[in-house]
């Protein structure tokens, strides 16, 4: 194993280097050939606010306790709640498209406008901010929980039904910061589920390589989960997370190149410089979303991704909510469920903690593969 000075050097220039393809990423995605809606392209690129917002918190728990980030519940809860803000605008943004587009009915403007999104980040954002505002001005020590802990089990209920066999350490994440990373796996599973139906809504089928391309991301939030599972004392972890970042952006860089040149696009440098100068420019015309192909989708399998499917006819409203409600249970059974695990997550593993992250990756790849098989009557795990 490696001391985790060692692995956060490690991970440093994955990371900075998984900026560029993300950009790239970001930019294809958006030419106008695609037609992609502009709310999903809001949703991605707020990813950026959360990487940039993330650097301050970690100077922060650095200076100010001397730890890493993913050890101060309350500056890392806060911080990683943008990452959820990120995927739910992506999910929403997605979903209303595609209802839309299997209703035939008209665009709503978060497929053809960028400021409902914008506006609706706005709003996230600043809820996100005084998350951390709030214990920043009361004098907050390193465990500090984030949300002040409402949302977890007293500690004598957890000792009475018998939860408290292994307790634990004191950098363990609360409810309220589990539910953060388990609601973000999830919501990316539901995006990538929504980028393989608008493939078929669509009629095109290179939206199906986003899924694929996106893959390595969910990996390296499942890698994070992992670290924070075993609380944080497997430091290899660290570096394959970047590393797998670092893959992932490029690959999804590569995906949306292909969606935008199958779409008929040229680098056209100049007049495209020109274009992004104006992205609140609201041609309806230009970005009228493509007509739904006759072409049948592709054989359903059921897992998380499948749930915009299952609950496409919830408002937003409810849709939120159910996949609120569904993973508070998750994050509970996450937390509370380790102690009755025996050792295995105060043991710190690092074989079982590469287990963990390699049998969920492996098997999510399966399952997009017997997905892509037309006459596959597979059905997905999870």
């Amino acid at each position: 194993d490696i001391s985790p000075d060692t692995a956060e050097a490690l991970a440093g220039p994955f990371f900075g280097a998984s900026l560029f393809p993300y950009l790239a990423f970001l930019y294809f995605l958006n030419v106008p050939e695609n037609q992609t809606p502009r709310g999903v392209t809001v949703g991605f690129a707020t990813c950026l606010l959360f990487v940039f917002l993330t650097i301050p918190a970690a100077i922060a728990a650095k200076v100010m306790y001397g730890v890493s980030l993913a050890d101060s519940d309350w500056l890392h809860g806060s911080a990683e709640s943008m990452l959820t803000v990120t995927n739910l605008i992506t999910v929403l943004a997605f979903r209303q498209a595609l209802n839309a587009k299997e209703q035939e009915a008209r665009p709503p403007r978060s497929a053809t406008e960028y400021a409902p999104m914008i506006m609706l980040t706005g709003i996230l954002t600043t809820a996100a901010g005084i998350t951390a505002l709030v214990p920043a001005i009361n004098n907050p020590e390193v465990h500090t929980p984030y949300l002040g802990g409402f949302m977890d089990l007293p500690s004598d209920l957890i000792t009475s039904i018998g939860l408290g066999i292994n307790p634990e350490p004191d950098n363990a994440l609360t409810v309220a910061c589990w539910i953060i990373h388990v609601s973000s796996l999830v919501e990316f599973l539901v995006a990538m589920g929504f980028a393989w139906r608008w493939a078929d809504v669509v009629g095109n089928p290179k939206w199906k390589g986003l899924t694929w391309g996106l893959l390595p991301l969910h990996s390296s939030g499942i890698t994070a989960c992992t670290y924070h599972l075993f609380y944080n004392r497997i430091p290899v972890l660290v570096p394959l997370q970047a590393f797998l970042t670092c893959v992932g952006n490029t690959t999804a860089a590569l995906a949306a190149y292909r969606i935008a040149a199958s779409n008929g696009w040229t680098a056209d440098w100049t007049d495209r410089f020109t274009g992004l100068l104006d992205p609140f420019q609201d041609d309806e015309d230009e970005m009228a979303l493509a007509a739904a192909a006759s072409k049948e989708e592709s054989p359903s399998l059921l897992g998380f991704e499948d749930l915009g499917d299952a609950l496409s006819g919830d408002t937003d409203y409810t849709f939120l909510i159910k996949l609120f409600a569904g993973c508070a249970v998750a994050s509970y059974a996450v937390k509370y469920g380790g102690s009755l695990w025996l050792n295995e997550p105060f043991d710190a593993n690092v074989y079982l903690g590469l287990l963990f992250v390699l049998v969920p990756s492996l098997l999510n790849a399966y399952k997009w593969y017997r997905r892509s098989e037309r006459d596959s009557a597979f059905e997905g795990w999870f």
